[in-house]
């Protein structure tokens, strides 16, 4: 088939997903497109790059040059966010006292500037990755959190992933590219092979979650029709796993999928706590399996060596390279300077690499003992938080649960805990969007009698012609009443149409 053609299918495919998913009763705000842009450039390729500007050269050990475009693009960006938040005042102030971990990771992160080689080249890291926990903030205190989530997969999915079957297929000039090895990769939208795995696992849990969540409830509106572009985004998640070749990802969607399936059948929502049970069992049988020299046949079945392709021999090196084992090398910049000349002549062959592909090797190499005890401390606040916002919303809390427990197994092989890195973005997300879900605002959560008080008969009446639109024009007459505690949980309730 001709590419010009592809296209014009393309377009039209696009399109008619769009027009399967509406969504009438949706009224997301516009300040959500800020997220969506922010994500659709980390999830693909720089503006510079989209405009045919090319990308920076990068030199090994040098500071990498960047594009005034981009970085005026991405200013941009952080300040009007930044001018959303201030709006938003009392939510998020709610909202970073729950998240303290990130809060005090960034903290650090900034304070370890201090002892770095290259300050000026962190700091810039820091404000972009400052620009991530904006984002986020965005996304979590939309008026319609729960739509919200349904709209960034809707968007970012029905685009990115068919654009990426076009490109690898029709356009292979700019779909496809090779590794230093000489081996053919199928990027898409992105820039290597591992970007669109993640990518495609991502947008494929979401589609997941809106799968289960139209198949639970036989009584929304226009359900077949969502239910079949829903069906068409996982599929096409699924195809660009097993193009992409990227192991971690593979692992990763396939761990979140079961665990999402497990822990949405009713005997466990009815009893939350045998998700701990679960993860348990999980993270002891990866151990054990460890332990007992399983590793090699897990790793030769997912297409690596048992050395998981030379990244074993590469920590080894760089573990003992980092000046200070407490604070590391600072924020974003072990990567820079003559010490990685150093790392490239003791590795040797073709085995180049500016990441420790293990994030937490990664995260001692820039932060040092204490960096890396905060990814701990937030991981665990993530997935405590994540899963009360379970017991709260089974189904969006097990999306949530799915994605902390999946960037504890992808950073084992992958670093990241990166900036500008989609696996950080959905921890980060996931993290403050649970405290969201669960009502907490100034630093708690809502009351189990109140919430209950409040919410049994507008949950009662949603799917009763008539009676719906009474019962949530009362019920928002006491949610204002009641003062803020219970602002989050009501706006999740309005995503229900009338």
């Amino acid at each position: 088939m001709p590419p010009q053609i592809a296209t014009v299918l393309f377009g039209a495919a696009v399109a008619t997903l769009f027009w399967l998913d509406r969504d009438r009763s949706a009224r997301p705000s516009k300040a959500l497109w800020l997220p969506l842009i922010w994500l659709g450039i980390a999830g693909s390729r720089s503006l510079a790059v989209w405009l045919g500007m090319g990308a920076p050269v990068e030199i090994a050990g040098q500071i990498p040059e960047s594009s005034p475009l981009d970085q005026l693009f991405a200013a941009t960006l952080i300040l009007l966010g930044a001018i959303v938040l201030i709006r938003r005042g009392r939510l998020v102030r709610g909202l970073l006292k729950a998240s303290w971990p990130i809060v005090l990771y960034f903290f650090f992160a900034l304070v370890s500037l201090l002892w770095s080689d290259f300050p000026g080249w962190g700091f810039k890291r820091w404000v972009r990755g400052l620009g991530d926990v904006i984002m986020v903030l965005v996304f979590a205190t939309d008026p319609q959190p729960v739509m919200a989530f349904r709209r960034i997969f809707s968007l970012l999915g029905f685009v990115l992933l068919p654009a990426s079957v076009l490109l690898i297929r029709y356009y292979p000039a700019l779909g496809q590219g090779f590794d230093i090895w000489g081996h053919q990769q199928f990027v898409g939208v992105t820039t290597s092979k591992n970007v669109l795995g993640d990518l495609a696992f991502l947008m494929g849990l979401g589609a997941l979650w809106q799968t289960l969540s139209l198949v639970r409830d036989r009584n929304h509106s226009n359900r077949s029709r969502r239910l079949l572009a829903q069906c068409t985004l996982l599929a096409t998640a699924v195809y660009l796993l097993s193009v992409a070749h990227c192991a971690t990802a593979v692992a990763c969607f396939v761990l979140g999928a079961g665990l999402m399936l497990v822990i949405s059948r009713p005997s466990i929502r009815r009893h939350p706590a045998a998700v701990h049970a679960l993860v348990l069992a999980v993270l002891l049988g990866g151990g054990l399996i460890s332990l007992l020299g399983g590793r090699a046949a897990i790793t030769e079945a997912l297409g690596r060596q048992p050395d998981l392709t030379g990244r074993t021999e590469i920590w080894g090196i760089l573990i003992p390279m980092v000046p200070n084992p407490m604070g590391g090398a600072g924020f974003e910049t072990f990567w820079v300077g003559p010490r990685v000349g150093r790392i490239f002549s003791l590795i040797g062959g073709m085995q180049m690499t500016n990441e420790a592909h293990n994030g937490y090797i990664e995260a001692y190499l820039n932060l040092g003992f204490l960096g890396l005890g905060l990814i701990v401390l937030i991981l665990g606040h993530g997935y405590r938080t994540t899963l009360s916002a379970f017991r709260r919303d089974p189904a969006l809390g097990g999306l949530l649960v799915a994605y902390v427990i999946t960037a504890v197994t992808y950073n084992v092989t992958e670093a990241g805990f990166r900036i500008l890195n989609l696996e950080w973005f959905f921890l980060l997300l996931s993290t403050v969007a649970s405290c969201r879900v669960i009502g907490v605002v100034k630093g708690r959560a809502v009351s189990t009698y109140t919430t209950k008080r409040l919410l049994t008969p507008a949950v009662a009446s949603v799917g009763q012609k008539g009676a719906a639109g009474t019962h949530k024009k009362r019920f928002r007459a006491e949610v204002v009443a009641s003062g803020p505690k219970l602002s989050s949980v009501a706006e999740g309730l309005f995503d229900y149409p009338d």
